[in-house]
This record gives C-alpha cells, sequence and structure tokens, in this order.
C-alpha cells in the first residue's frame, strides 16, 4: 500500500470571520480558493485559503464561529502547523509581519533549519521554516507577496501528547511514516512522499494540562491519498487496527474519513481529487457563496444568517 504523502489540509477554528480573511489572504497571501459553509452547521462559513488552485497540501480551512471563546493550548491537539519558507525570504517575512503589526518570537533553530514563530489573530501558533525542499504549487500571480518570497506550502504540524509511542506506532505503522530524529522532548516523523507537508512533530509532555477547544485552536489535520482506491485501502488497514474510522464523507472539493489518534487528535484521510475547480473556473475561485446541492435549496436562508465578508483588493508588499 502506498504511503501517505503528506499533509492534504489543516482546518482550525477562528472568531471573526473577516479579520481571518484579511490575515490569511492579504497578510500571508494565501488565496480564498473556497468560500463555502460547514456542512454540519450551514450558518457557518468554511472558508479555504491556499496557492492560486488549492493544491493539496498548501490548504489552510478554518470555521469561524463568531461567538466562540479562545481555547487553551494543551496536550491531545495539534499545538501549531509551519509553513516551509526559503532560506532567502525569512527577512522578507520578519519586516513584512512587523510592518502589519505581528510581533514575532525569536528565530529557532530546529533540525538544522531556521524557524520563526507567531500567531494568527486568535492566537493559533504559526511557524515559518526554511528549507530549499521541492514544493510542487502555483503561486498565486494576483496576490500580496511574490514568487520567491511566498509561503511554500506546508513543511508539518506539532501534535502536544502525553505519550509519544501510540501515535508513532499509527504513523508508521498504519500510515507510512518514518521517524527522522529527536531533538530533546520533540520526534520528528517524515511522510513517505517528496513534496510539501511531509512532517509531523511530536513534542512530549507527561503529565501536562489537557487542550481546551476554541478558536484559535485546530480541528483536525487531514493527510492525503490520491483517489478513492487508495482512501478505502485506509479504511479497511485502520479499521483492522482496531481504529473507530467514520464512513466516507462527501466534502465537494474531496472526499473524508475521519479517525481519533490515540493521543485525541482528529484525524483525516483525505483524497486529492476532484479539487476547488469542480466548481468555478480558476478566475474565479474563492468570490462566490458556493453550496453543496443538498442545501443549495436553502440558500436563502443560509445567505441570511451569514455575516457579510468583504475579498477586498490585494495591495502588492512594499517593504
Amino acid at each position: 500500500m502506498k504511503p501517505v504523502q503528506g499533509l492534504h489540509h489543516i482546518t482550525a477554528v477562528a472568531s471573526n470571520p473577516q479579520t481571518n480573511l484579511d490575515f490569511y489572504h492579504h497578510i500571508l497571501g494565501q488565496r480564498l480558493v473556497k468560500k463555502t459553509v460547514n456542512f454540519d452547521d450551514p450558518g457557518t462559513y468554511h472558508l479555504y485559503y491556499g496557492d492560486e488552485v488549492g493544491t493539496p497540501g498548501t490548504i489552510m480551512t478554518y470555521f469561524p464561529w463568531p461567538h466562540m471563546r479562545r481555547g487553551r493550548k494543551g496536550n491531545g491537539e495539534t499545538a501549531a502547523m509551519a509553513y516551509t519558507i526559503r532560506p532567502e525570504a525569512m527577512g522578507f517575512w520578519q519586516n513584512w509581519l512587523k510592518k502589519n503589526g505581528i510581533s514575532t518570537g525569536e528565530i529557532q533553530t530546529r533540525f538544522g533549519a531556521d524557524v520563526l514563530p507567531f500567531t494568527d489573530p486568535d492566537g493559533l501558533t504559526l511557524e515559518l521554516v526554511t528549507s530549499d525542499d521541492p514544493a510542487t504549487l502555483q503561486h498565486w500571480t494576483g496576490g500580496p507577496i511574490g514568487a520567491k518570497d511566498a509561503l511554500q506550502g506546508f513543511h508539518g504540524v506539532t501534535l502536544w501528547l502525553d505519550e509519544v509511542e501510540p501515535t508513532a506506532n499509527l504513523l508508521i505503522e498504519q500510515m507510512g511514516y518514518h521517524f527522522t530524529g529527536q531533538e530533546g522532548s520533540r520526534y520528528r516523523y517524515q511522510a513517505g512522499g517528496e513534496d510539501v507537508g511531509l512532517y509531523v512533530d511530536i513534542l512530549h509532555r507527561p503529565g501536562q494540562s489537557a487542550a481546551q477547544f476554541g478558536a484559535g485552536s485546530i480541528h483536525h489535520i487531514a493527510f492525503r491519498t490520491v483517489d478513492d482506491s487508495e482512501q478505502l485501502e485506509y479504511f479497511n488497514k485502520l479499521r483492522q487496527a482496531h481504529f473507530h474510522v467514520t464512513p466516507v464523507q462527501d466534502r465537494q472539493y474531496f472526499r473524508s474519513i475521519y479517525f481519533r489518534s490515540p493521543g485525541g487528535v482528529l484525524f483525516e484521510i483525505a483524497t486529492d481529487a476532484p479539487g476547488f475547480l469542480y466548481d468555478e473556473p480558476v478566475a474565479e475561485l474563492g468570490t462566490h457563496l458556493k453550496l453543496p446541492p443538498w442545501l443549495e435549496k436553502n440558500r436563502p436562508a443560509i445567505k441570511e444568517r451569514l455575516p457579510q465578508i468583504e475579498l477586498k483588493p490585494v495591495v502588492p508588499a512594499a517593504l
């Protein structure tokens, strides 16, 4: 069975949808590639950000719940996510974030790479990690940031866990990851692909308090499978290993199965196909409210419940 190729998308929770849109679209330079709703809660947006076309491994998605309390970091969650940047882009990002009123931490060194930490408007820990590794994506030419400085898709995620071994065994034995190294209490696992979103880090925090879910929390992390047949292989393998895997869920732009990892983090296995061009051409991605067929009949009521958000004109970075 083909090992997991890396991360497909990451889904988190925000409070204010306009603030979220302005930050990811205009400051981080990630294109809004789809504006739809949470299929289980259609009065809430589901906003997708990525490269020009929403290539798997670049897709950050958000449920903005305006009255959601801010979460508290702790064990049993994905506590941080990281984007890749080219080493020569670090100076740009330090200056660009500062110009936009975003405080950053000191540059750290981790597994031989520079890491710049900061937070999004809801307190989610983000990191920029330097790497020259290949990145198969399509730069958003209409975005605020030029190709040489732009984000290069996901680098990986960091899980905060009480125990390392149970989740490590899942990654290695059921998903095809391999252990690549340890620095202190941080353990790194690498996917079988050669592109973006390859790394899952486990930060061992025995006996520390549990996370409290809320705005600024990551809801789940999704891993890539090419198509339905490959996903079915994972479904069967995970069930045989006694994981409680959901039936396949149609998410319109991919199909998904979900299960809880031993450390409590919600995992998803998502298909690359059919992608975000399923219902909009490239030039119009993110400009329309898209609904699945089973919600289309409720469009007037859904639009009335959703808060207004504005896709403002992009201003190119000039430092």
